[in-house]
Protein backbone atom coordinates (compact mmCIF):
# COMPACT_ATOMS: atom_id res chain seq x y z
CA UNK A 1 0.00 0.00 0.00
CA UNK A 2 1.35 3.32 -1.57
CA UNK A 3 0.14 6.06 1.06
CA UNK A 4 0.34 9.85 0.97
CA UNK A 5 0.06 11.61 3.90
CA UNK A 6 0.04 15.71 3.15
CA UNK A 7 1.32 17.85 6.09
CA UNK A 8 3.48 14.85 7.30
CA UNK A 9 6.02 16.87 9.33
CA UNK A 10 3.41 18.28 11.64
CA UNK A 11 2.48 17.20 15.16
CA UNK A 12 -0.25 14.77 13.69
CA UNK A 13 1.11 13.81 10.39
CA UNK A 14 4.33 12.75 11.81
CA UNK A 15 2.62 9.96 14.21
CA UNK A 16 0.48 8.95 11.58
CA UNK A 17 3.54 8.40 9.01
CA UNK A 18 5.17 6.84 11.94
CA UNK A 19 2.46 3.98 12.76
CA UNK A 20 1.49 3.48 9.24
CA UNK A 21 5.29 2.73 8.33
CA UNK A 22 5.12 0.29 11.40
CA UNK A 23 2.10 -1.50 9.83
CA UNK A 24 4.25 -2.13 6.86
CA UNK A 25 2.82 0.52 4.54
CA UNK A 26 5.35 2.92 2.01
CA UNK A 27 4.55 6.63 3.61
CA UNK A 28 4.83 9.41 0.97
CA UNK A 29 5.15 13.07 3.37
CA UNK A 30 4.22 15.98 1.76
CA UNK A 31 5.04 19.41 3.86
CA UNK A 32 5.40 22.66 3.19
CA UNK A 33 7.13 23.60 6.53
CA UNK A 34 4.70 26.11 7.45
CA UNK A 35 4.05 24.55 10.86
CA UNK A 36 5.47 21.24 10.11
CA UNK A 37 9.23 20.53 11.29
CA UNK A 38 11.89 18.33 9.78
CA UNK A 39 12.97 17.01 13.15
CA UNK A 40 9.43 15.08 13.38
CA UNK A 41 10.30 13.27 10.48
CA UNK A 42 13.96 13.00 10.90
CA UNK A 43 14.46 9.39 12.94
CA UNK A 44 11.84 7.82 9.47
CA UNK A 45 14.30 9.40 6.78
CA UNK A 46 16.26 6.09 6.94
CA UNK A 47 13.80 3.62 6.10
CA UNK A 48 13.44 3.07 2.57
CA UNK A 49 9.81 3.10 2.66
CA UNK A 50 9.54 6.63 3.06
CA UNK A 51 9.68 9.23 1.44
CA UNK A 52 9.85 13.35 1.78
CA UNK A 53 8.28 15.97 -0.59
CA UNK A 54 8.80 19.61 -0.04
CA UNK A 55 5.48 20.95 -1.64
CA UNK A 56 2.52 22.94 -1.00
CA UNK A 57 -0.95 21.68 -1.50
CA UNK A 58 -2.15 24.92 -2.91
CA UNK A 59 -0.09 23.95 -6.00
CA UNK A 60 -1.08 20.23 -8.29
CA UNK A 61 1.25 17.71 -8.02
CA UNK A 62 1.16 14.41 -9.47
CA UNK A 63 1.40 11.38 -7.44
CA UNK A 64 0.56 7.50 -7.78
CA UNK A 65 -0.63 6.19 -4.16
CA UNK A 66 -3.45 3.95 -3.01
CA UNK A 67 -4.97 6.51 0.19
CA UNK A 68 -4.40 9.66 0.72
CA UNK A 69 -4.42 11.21 4.25
CA UNK A 70 -5.06 14.93 3.47
CA UNK A 71 -3.93 17.15 7.10
CA UNK A 72 -2.58 19.82 5.43
CA UNK A 73 -3.31 22.80 6.98
CA UNK A 74 -2.27 25.15 10.16
CA UNK A 75 -4.45 23.98 13.28
CA UNK A 76 -4.36 26.69 15.73
CA UNK A 77 -5.50 30.16 15.56
CA UNK A 78 -1.86 31.67 16.22
CA UNK A 79 -1.03 30.37 12.81
CA UNK A 80 -4.37 29.91 11.03
CA UNK A 81 -5.25 33.62 11.86
CA UNK A 82 -1.37 34.60 10.51
CA UNK A 83 -2.51 34.53 7.01
CA UNK A 84 -6.20 33.98 7.05
CA UNK A 85 -6.80 34.12 2.91
CA UNK A 86 -3.88 31.17 2.84
CA UNK A 87 -5.40 29.27 5.71
CA UNK A 88 -9.20 29.46 3.20
CA UNK A 89 -6.71 28.15 0.07
CA UNK A 90 -5.27 25.21 1.88
CA UNK A 91 -8.60 24.20 2.84
CA UNK A 92 -10.64 24.90 -0.26
CA UNK A 93 -7.75 24.63 -3.37
CA UNK A 94 -5.45 22.13 -1.32
CA UNK A 95 -8.63 19.83 -1.02
CA UNK A 96 -9.63 20.35 -4.54
CA UNK A 97 -6.34 19.00 -5.65
CA UNK A 98 -6.16 15.76 -3.22
CA UNK A 99 -9.42 15.02 -4.62
CA UNK A 100 -8.75 15.77 -8.31
CA UNK A 101 -5.72 13.06 -7.44
CA UNK A 102 -7.60 10.30 -6.05
CA UNK A 103 -10.50 10.32 -8.42
CA UNK A 104 -7.68 9.99 -11.52
CA UNK A 105 -5.75 7.05 -9.97
CA UNK A 106 -8.89 5.71 -8.06
CA UNK A 107 -7.06 6.35 -4.45
CA UNK A 108 -9.21 6.35 -0.96
CA UNK A 109 -9.11 10.01 0.67
CA UNK A 110 -9.51 10.74 3.99
CA UNK A 111 -9.98 14.79 5.32
CA UNK A 112 -8.83 15.65 8.67
CA UNK A 113 -11.90 18.06 9.53
CA UNK A 114 -12.22 19.66 12.78
CA UNK A 115 -15.10 19.81 15.71
CA UNK A 116 -14.60 23.95 14.45
CA UNK A 117 -16.84 22.58 12.18
CA UNK A 118 -19.57 23.22 15.07
CA UNK A 119 -18.27 26.30 16.14
CA UNK A 120 -20.03 28.09 19.38
CA UNK A 121 -22.06 24.98 19.70
CA UNK A 122 -26.17 25.29 20.78
CA UNK A 123 -26.18 21.49 21.46
CA UNK A 124 -23.81 19.34 23.51
CA UNK A 125 -22.06 17.17 23.31
CA UNK A 126 -21.53 17.35 19.48
CA UNK A 127 -22.98 14.53 16.93
CA UNK A 128 -22.19 14.47 13.49
CA UNK A 129 -25.69 15.25 12.83
CA UNK A 130 -25.29 19.05 14.55
CA UNK A 131 -24.63 21.60 11.23
CA UNK A 132 -23.10 23.77 14.00
CA UNK A 133 -23.06 27.46 15.12
CA UNK A 134 -20.50 29.02 12.83
CA UNK A 135 -19.69 32.82 12.74
CA UNK A 136 -19.06 32.66 9.05
CA UNK A 137 -17.18 36.57 8.71
CA UNK A 138 -15.52 36.09 12.18
CA UNK A 139 -11.75 36.09 13.02
CA UNK A 140 -11.87 32.15 13.25
CA UNK A 141 -13.98 31.57 9.93
CA UNK A 142 -11.01 31.17 8.00
CA UNK A 143 -10.04 27.90 9.34
CA UNK A 144 -13.67 27.13 10.49
CA UNK A 145 -15.43 28.00 6.71
CA UNK A 146 -12.33 26.53 4.87
CA UNK A 147 -12.70 23.04 7.10
CA UNK A 148 -16.87 23.00 6.29
CA UNK A 149 -16.17 23.64 2.10
CA UNK A 150 -13.53 20.88 2.84
CA UNK A 151 -16.66 18.65 3.67
CA UNK A 152 -18.51 19.82 1.04
CA UNK A 153 -16.13 18.94 -1.49
CA UNK A 154 -15.43 15.64 -0.32
CA UNK A 155 -19.03 14.94 -0.72
CA UNK A 156 -19.75 15.99 -3.77
CA UNK A 157 -17.01 14.44 -5.61
CA UNK A 158 -18.18 11.12 -3.74
CA UNK A 159 -21.82 11.70 -5.16
CA UNK A 160 -20.87 12.93 -8.52
CA UNK A 161 -17.46 11.47 -9.13
CA UNK A 162 -17.57 7.92 -6.75
CA UNK A 163 -14.27 9.23 -5.31
CA UNK A 164 -14.18 6.61 -2.20
CA UNK A 165 -13.85 9.20 0.33
CA UNK A 166 -13.39 9.80 4.74
CA UNK A 167 -14.38 12.72 6.83
CA UNK A 168 -12.95 12.88 10.53
CA UNK A 169 -13.47 15.62 12.69
CA UNK A 170 -11.16 16.16 15.37
CA UNK A 171 -11.74 17.09 18.30
CA UNK A 172 -9.05 18.49 20.96
CA UNK A 173 -5.60 16.89 20.68
CA UNK A 174 -2.20 16.85 22.50
CA UNK A 175 1.26 14.82 22.62
CA UNK A 176 4.58 15.26 21.93
CA UNK A 177 5.74 17.35 18.84
CA UNK A 178 2.99 20.05 19.30
CA UNK A 179 5.03 23.12 18.94
CA UNK A 180 5.94 25.50 21.60
CA UNK A 181 4.16 28.70 20.15
CA UNK A 182 1.32 26.55 19.26
CA UNK A 183 -1.41 28.75 20.87
CA UNK A 184 -3.43 26.05 22.09
CA UNK A 185 -3.99 25.35 25.25
CA UNK A 186 -2.46 22.25 26.33
CA UNK A 187 1.28 23.25 24.66
CA UNK A 188 1.16 26.83 26.23
CA UNK A 189 -0.19 25.87 29.94
CA UNK A 190 2.83 22.70 30.08
CA UNK A 191 4.82 25.41 28.47
CA UNK A 192 4.17 28.50 30.88
CA UNK A 193 4.69 25.82 33.90
CA UNK A 194 7.85 24.39 32.83
CA UNK A 195 9.15 27.82 32.31
CA UNK A 196 7.98 29.30 36.03
CA UNK A 197 5.25 32.10 34.24
CA UNK A 198 1.20 32.29 35.45
CA UNK A 199 -0.57 29.87 33.25
CA UNK A 200 -3.04 32.08 30.64
CA UNK A 201 -6.82 31.61 31.17
CA UNK A 202 -9.14 33.32 28.58
CA UNK A 203 -12.54 34.38 30.10
CA UNK A 204 -13.42 32.48 33.56
CA UNK A 205 -11.85 29.30 33.23
CA UNK A 206 -15.25 27.44 33.10
CA UNK A 207 -15.14 26.51 29.13
CA UNK A 208 -15.29 23.56 28.50
CA UNK A 209 -12.44 21.20 26.01
CA UNK A 210 -11.84 17.09 25.47
CA UNK A 211 -8.66 16.01 25.01
CA UNK A 212 -7.40 13.32 23.15
CA UNK A 213 -4.01 11.67 23.55
CA UNK A 214 -2.39 12.08 20.07
CA UNK A 215 -1.76 8.00 19.41
CA UNK A 216 -5.53 7.62 19.87
CA UNK A 217 -6.43 9.81 17.35
CA UNK A 218 -3.91 8.31 15.04
CA UNK A 219 -5.83 4.57 15.51
CA UNK A 220 -8.88 6.54 15.41
CA UNK A 221 -7.60 7.97 11.70
CA UNK A 222 -6.17 4.59 10.54
CA UNK A 223 -9.18 3.09 12.23
CA UNK A 224 -11.76 4.88 9.68
CA UNK A 225 -9.43 5.16 7.02
CA UNK A 226 -9.94 1.30 6.05
CA UNK A 227 -13.32 0.37 7.53
CA UNK A 228 -15.74 -0.34 5.12
CA UNK A 229 -19.81 -0.01 5.55
CA UNK A 230 -22.38 1.81 3.59
CA UNK A 231 -22.19 5.43 5.80
CA UNK A 232 -18.43 5.45 6.03
CA UNK A 233 -18.51 8.21 3.53
CA UNK A 234 -20.42 10.43 6.50
CA UNK A 235 -18.44 12.51 8.74
CA UNK A 236 -16.96 10.46 11.88
CA UNK A 237 -16.14 12.35 14.99
CA UNK A 238 -12.49 11.11 16.80
CA UNK A 239 -12.24 12.48 19.75
CA UNK A 240 -11.80 11.91 23.98
CA UNK A 241 -15.13 12.69 25.17
CA UNK A 242 -13.87 13.49 29.11
CA UNK A 243 -14.73 16.81 29.41
CA UNK A 244 -12.65 19.44 31.63
CA UNK A 245 -12.64 22.87 32.17
CA UNK A 246 -9.94 24.92 31.83
CA UNK A 247 -9.64 25.59 35.65
CA UNK A 248 -9.08 21.87 35.74
CA UNK A 249 -6.69 21.43 33.00
CA UNK A 250 -4.76 24.38 34.97
CA UNK A 251 -4.75 21.67 38.31
CA UNK A 252 -3.38 18.90 36.21
CA UNK A 253 -1.20 20.29 34.27
CA UNK A 254 0.28 22.29 37.58
CA UNK A 255 0.38 18.33 39.49
CA UNK A 256 1.92 16.35 36.53
CA UNK A 257 4.66 19.02 36.20
CA UNK A 258 5.04 19.33 39.97
CA UNK A 259 4.94 23.14 39.86
CA UNK A 260 3.63 25.66 41.94
CA UNK A 261 0.65 27.43 39.43
CA UNK A 262 -0.62 30.63 39.10
CA UNK A 263 -3.35 31.55 37.02
CA UNK A 264 -3.68 35.15 35.31
CA UNK A 265 -7.34 35.55 33.89
CA UNK A 266 -7.91 37.35 30.31
CA UNK A 267 -10.73 38.69 28.33
CA UNK A 268 -12.36 35.61 26.26
CA UNK A 269 -11.41 35.67 22.26
CA UNK A 270 -14.60 36.46 20.30
CA UNK A 271 -16.31 33.30 18.95
CA UNK A 272 -14.48 31.14 21.19
CA UNK A 273 -16.46 28.12 21.74
CA UNK A 274 -17.74 28.12 25.76
CA UNK A 275 -18.31 23.88 25.51
CA UNK A 276 -16.90 21.19 23.12
CA UNK A 277 -17.14 16.97 23.75
CA UNK A 278 -17.76 15.11 21.36
CA UNK A 279 -20.06 12.09 20.98
CA UNK A 280 -18.64 9.56 19.96
CA UNK A 281 -21.28 6.70 18.98
CA UNK A 282 -20.68 6.42 15.25
CA UNK A 283 -16.76 5.84 16.11
CA UNK A 284 -17.83 3.05 18.48
CA UNK A 285 -20.33 1.26 16.19
CA UNK A 286 -18.87 1.96 13.08
CA UNK A 287 -14.73 1.72 13.85
CA UNK A 288 -15.12 -0.07 17.70
CA UNK A 289 -12.70 2.79 18.63
CA UNK A 290 -12.28 4.43 21.98
CA UNK A 291 -9.86 6.64 23.29
CA UNK A 292 -7.25 4.77 25.65
CA UNK A 293 -5.05 7.31 27.13
CA UNK A 294 -6.24 9.40 30.28
CA UNK A 295 -5.46 13.05 30.65
CA UNK A 296 -2.88 12.23 32.95
CA UNK A 297 -1.07 9.89 31.23
CA UNK A 298 -0.90 11.45 28.10
CA UNK A 299 -0.13 14.88 29.60
CA UNK A 300 2.91 12.95 31.73
CA UNK A 301 4.36 12.39 27.97
CA UNK A 302 3.72 15.88 26.75
CA UNK A 303 5.53 17.41 30.34
CA UNK A 304 8.18 14.79 29.72
CA UNK A 305 8.33 15.75 25.55
CA UNK A 306 7.97 19.34 26.24
CA UNK A 307 10.51 19.29 29.43
CA UNK A 308 13.53 17.87 27.22
CA UNK A 309 12.85 20.58 24.64
CA UNK A 310 13.22 23.46 26.76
Amino acid sequence: MRILVTGGAGFIGSHLCELLLAEGGEVVCLDNFFTGRKENILHLMDDKRFELIRHDVIEPILLEVDQIYNLACPASPVHYQYNPVKTVKTSVMGMINMLGMAKRVKARILQASTSEVYGDPLIHPQTEDYFGNVNPIGLRSCYDEGKRVAETLMMDYHRQNGVDTRIVRIFNTYGERMLENDGRVVSNFVVQALRGEDLTIYGDGTQTRSFCYVSDLVDGLIKLMNAEADDIHQPVNIGNPSEFTMNELAEAVGRTSGKEINVRYLPLPADDPKQRRPDISRAQQLLNWNPRVPLDEGLKKTVDYFAARL
